[in-house]
């Protein structure tokens, strides 16, 4: 796959997004629904660190059923329930998300689907 990252000049960057990814040539593309924090029970994680880990984990096996990983992804989009989450959101998935860190959104919203979701992740893949 080619894709180009693109962090202009004159624009602050950052170690974990890039302000925009090309897809260069033609890819197989997929569009992962929102995962959130749910386990394999469909009991929700009992914190924001454990719901990081159970979406990011969901997102990748979304991503391995179809044969890619979490470098194919080139656009994602993190919805939090509130900024104070944002550190313990950034803490647990430091070491779980992409090192070359795809085109990134993330918004705080009032609510997810269910009162007890702390944390949703959506993504596009290219392979």
């Amino acid at each position: 796959m080619v894709l180009r990252k693109f962090n202009p000049s004159g624009m602050v960057s950052s170690d974990i997004y890039h302000h925009g990814v090309e897809v260069t040539a033609s890819q197989r593309m997929l569009f992962i629904s929102g995962q959130v924090g749910i386990g394999p029970d469909g009991i929700p994680g009992k914190d924001i660190w454990q719901q990081t880990e159970l979406a990011i984990n969901n997102l990748y096996k979304v991503l391995a059923s179809a044969d890619m990983d979490a470098n194919d992804i080139v656009k994602s989009t993190i919805y939090l329930t509130d900024e104070k989450l944002l550190g313990g959101f950034m803490e647990a998935g430091a070491g779980l998300l992409p090192t070359s860190p795809p085109a990134t959104t993330l918004v705080i919203v009032k609510a997810l689907a269910s009162p007890d979701l702390l944390v949703e992740i959506e993504a596009v893949a290219a392979k």
